[in-house]
């Protein structure tokens, strides 16, 4: 029993902590290599402990955190925050990121979807169809 409050497969803690909606879609990003505990790749069954350092990339996104709390089940997103630490670099490299991507957004192209009318006309003026 003791050994069960010290421990915990990164997979579930993962999940517990809401880096992931489902406990198999953890499992997966760690089988895939999106999860590095203590910068090293492990498997979904590695037990992690209070004090270990995780890098978690998520999609453009990359999280380095401090495990501070383990949580066998799923609990609400007051009580996930308190299971983990972010670093001050990852914060600032995540928000530097994400304020590009939206950035380049506002500058993108905005057409989604079919060309109208009046586009599907200049396609075919500029091709000479």
């Amino acid at each position: 029993m003791n050994e069960d409050s010290t421990k915990l497969r990164i997979d579930k803690w993962l999940w517990a902590a809401r880096f992931f909606k489902t406990r198999s879609l953890a499992a997966e990003a760690v089988e895939g290599g999106k999860a590095h505990l203590n910068g090293v790749r492990v498997k979904p069954a590695k037990a992690v402990s209070i004090g270990d350092t995780l890098e978690i990339r998520i999609g453009p996104f990359q999280y380095i955190v401090v495990i501070c709390g383990l949580s066998p089940r799923r609990g609400p997103a007051s009580e996930a925050v308190k299971l983990y630490q972010e670093t001050v670099e990852s914060r600032s490299a995540r928000e530097s990121l994400a304020a590009q991507l939206k950035a380049e957004a506002i500058h993108g192209e905005v057409r989604q979807g079919r060309p109208t009318k009046r586009d599907r006309r200049h396609i075919v003026r500029f091709t000479g169809g």
